[in-house]
């Protein structure tokens, strides 16, 4: 499936994992990306592996857990890189632990990183779409986001809370041609699993690859207009594990 016009689109979280594969696939369908993330050198590398394909895509190296940054950093992407038709929120960050022992530091920037910022991401990008009368806007929830697990517990309730956001931002611009899917996926072979937040010993082989979820990001995101996927939940066909 390729873009039948010029389309422009925001990637959270775009150094590595489904930020990354969702860039490539997007640049390989013709889109032109504006990719953020704390990591600059990587960053880069990405936009220089996506400008390959002939697209125009930029690095904006940005901190989205500094969350009272995040709306006017947003602004400043948009008005040097152009209108954003697709803004994919796909930044976060794991987390286990108990709730009992989950000091209220990482509680809050558990919330912060992912759905403060993206809150803050969407108020960076809307008032464009809707001077335009259309956009799409994809959030990368989790299956967490519709099932609780034991020791998940910050994490969970970070993407139940992104959940709520994404389903009360669709029926609220609905009416103003913006289109939002909320796209959970169960476990993803990404490098969030060796971050020192996440201990969990699963298999990650059997895990979804960020190239599938990749595949279906690129899906929602070229859909005709008047088609949208509101919700869409992606697993391995071996199950939650």
């Amino acid at each position: 499936m390729t873009s039948p016009i010029q389309k422009r689109a925001l990637i959270t979280g775009a150094s590595s994992g489904i930020g990354r594969a969702t860039a490539l696939a997007f640049a390989a369908s013709g889109i032109d990306i504006a990719l953020v993330s704390r990591q600059e050198d990587r960053l880069e590398a990405v936009a220089k592996e996506a400008r390959n394909f002939g697209v125009e895509a930029k690095a904006f190296p940005l901190d989205l857990a500094k969350v009272e940054q995040v709306h006017a950093q947003i602004d400043s992407i948009v008005a040097a890189f152009g209108p954003i038709d697709i803004l994919v929120n796909n930044a976060g960050m794991g987390y286990t632990g108990d709730l009992i022992n989950t000091s209220l530091a990482d509680w809050q920037r558990v919330i912060d990183l992912n759905l403060t910022s993206v809150f803050q991401c969407v108020q960076g990008v809307l008032p464009g779409m809707r001077d335009r009368g259309s956009g799409t806007i994809i959030n990368i929830v989790s299956i967490a986001g519709l099932q609780t697990f034991p020791n998940w517990g910050a994490y969970c309730v970070s993407k139940f809370g992104l959940m709520a956001l994404s389903k009360t931002l669709a029926m609220e611009e609905r009416a103003n041609g913006i289109r939002v899917t909320a796209l959970c996926p169960g476990s993803v072979n990404t490098p969030i699993w060796e971050t020192e937040t996440v201990k969990a010993d699963f298999d990650r082989a059997a895990m979804l690859t960020p190239e599938i979820v990749a595949e279906s990001i690129l899906y929602v995101a070229l859909l005709p207009t008047v088609a949208v996927i509101e919700e869409l939940t992606l697993m391995p066909s071996i199950g939650t594990f």
